[in-house]
């Protein structure tokens, strides 16, 4: 019988996958072998990393799924936590601002029946004056209205007001810059909405509330500046400080 006389070969490094001929491995493709690479390519620590950062994400999907479904459609939400957290001043705070807010958009209407409106003009009066803390109070008149028992309605209002407003100014943005097509009529129309939704939110506030907040936002529109000595009252003069 002929026998093969061949030096023995061994090798010291660790036996990996590649170094294994396909014809003495015909298992190749098992799920032994394929879950052994899949180990190799994490490290304990990136295991565990990737561990840890699954669990985060999972504590914090399920705190998301499992929030209590109310009728009250700010309790939910982050910003209703966070007022919650903050003490709100008094509802005859935010008012005025708001009244204010609403003429200032119907004066922002006015300017857009010239021939050639100053786009970015307009876009300036929306992030100056009253307007500027729109946001901050229209939402606390909405926690109030919660309080109250309306709250859907007047989150409602907030989210309808405020997506028009940034339609407005998306729209300001484009006319200024010449793109596409912008029209005076389709700006009109997202004013009208926004004072829309202002002036159902505000019917959530009680009467005697807002007949107070009127006066003082005339007041302080039919106010001018050369008279501010002549202002004793202590609530147009807290409404400037404010403004």
């Amino acid at each position: 019988m002929a026998t093969l006389n061949a030096p023995a070969h061994f090798s010291t490094s660790p036996c990996t996958y590649s170094t294994i001929p396909r014809y003495l491995s015909p298992n190749c493709t098992t799920k032994t072998n394929r879950s052994q690479r899949v180990r190799c390519a994490l490290s304990p620590s990136n295991w565990r990393e990737s561990r840890r950062r699954l669990v985060s994400f999972s504590l914090a999907l399920s705190q998301l799924l499992f929030l209590p479904n109310t009728d009250n459609a700010t309790a939910g939400s982050l910003w209703d936590k966070y007022v919650k957290k903050k003490k709100l001043d008094p509802l005859e705070v935010y008012i005025p601002p708001v009244i204010l807010t609403q003429l200032q958009i119907k004066d922002l209407e006015k300017t857009l029946d010239v021939d050639k409106p100053e786009y970015a003009n307009c876009r300036s009066l929306l992030r100056s004056g009253p307007a500027a803390s729109l946001r901050v109070n229209i939402r606390a008149v909405a926690q109030y209205a919660s309080d109250a028992g309306n709250g859907k309605t007047a989150s409602d209002d907030v989210d309808q007001c405020l997506r028009a407003l940034e339609d407005l100014d998306s729209l300001f943005l484009r006319a200024s810059r010449n793109e596409g097509k912008t029209s005076i009529k389709t700006m009109k129309a997202k004013i009208d909405t926004a004072l829309n939704a202002l002036d159902s939110l505000l019917q959530t506030v009680p009467a005697d509330v807002l007949t107070k907040g009127k006066a003082v936002a005339d007041a302080y529109r039919s106010a001018d500046d050369d008279t501010e000595a002549q202002v004793s009252d202590p609530e147009i003069k807290q409404l400037e400080s404010i403004l």
